[in-house]
């Protein structure tokens, strides 16, 4: 299928600030220059920023131009949705640690889809509320064959354009399917320190599982969030019957 040109667009610009040309806060070019750069119309130049928007790497200025979004932000664990946007559920974020690769738990290598005892790559992750203060742990677990060809999964630095944004960027390999289970149990003492809670508290957990078209697995995410923070919405249409 071809790429759109509005795609092509976002998807330079993308690359860019991932390659780091355009760090935060930095001014992206001008509509105008993207359209004489690609020949292109103005509409088509708003629709590529359009797609950055809602990736949450950008924002818009009023009378200012497009910049580079001040902090990255990523989702919560089974935070991906179909419908919704990086922008619209993201939350600013910090990396624990270093990446390392080590044996993960047996559910978590069970949705890999690798063999009790062998590695794999973990990169975790706290999510922040607006005042900065915790809201969740995230455990990103990748099979090895993905932190091979996505050398940046093993740094500590973030990942701008997001690890499935990067993922796809490297590879060429995109969620299609994704399973989420849902549990509750009692945090850890580690867990309690993290996410600022005496134990005992409640917590609720997420194992998030994407694959792409294959069924081959990209990530497995394990949240785990404060019961007093955690809160889920769904709406649907109800039928008429008896």
């Amino acid at each position: 299928m071809a790429v759109l040109k509005y795609e092509q667009i976002a998807d330079s610009l993308r690359q860019r600030i991932a390659d780091g040309e355009f760090g935060p806060e930095d001014l992206l070019p001008s509509q105008r220059d993207l359209c004489v750069q690609w020949d292109v119309s103005r509409a088509t130049v708003i629709k590529a920023y359009d797609v950055l928007l809602a990736d949450g790497l950008v924002i818009a200025r009023q009378g200012a131009g497009f910049h580079v979004i001040p902090a990255p932000l990523a989702r919560p664990a089974g935070g991906r949705k179909s419908g919704t946007t990086r922008a619209g559920s993201g939350r600013a974020y910090r990396i624990l640690g270093t990446p390392v690769r080590e044996i993960p738990p047996g559910r978590v290598a069970t949705a890999l889809g690798i063999a009790d005892g062998h590695p794999a790559l973990r990169r975790d992750r706290l999510m922040q509320l607006a005042d900065g203060s915790p809201l969740s742990l995230v455990s990103a677990w990748f099979p090895l064959d993905i932190a091979e060809q996505c050398p940046r999964l093993e740094s500590p630095k973030q990942l701008v354009e997001g690890t499935t944004r990067y993922i796809k960027r490297l590879t060429g390999r995109s969620s299609a399917r994704a399973t989420d289970i849902k549990a509750p149990r009692l945090g850890t003492s580690e867990e309690g320190a993290l996410l600022d809670r005496e134990t005992p508290f409640a917590v609720m957990t997420v194992l998030h599982a994407a694959v792409d078209k294959d069924g081959r697995a990209l990530v497995v995410e394990y949240g785990v969030t404060p019961g007093d923070l955690w809160e889920e919405t769904d709406s649907y249409p109800m039928g008429s019957g008896r």
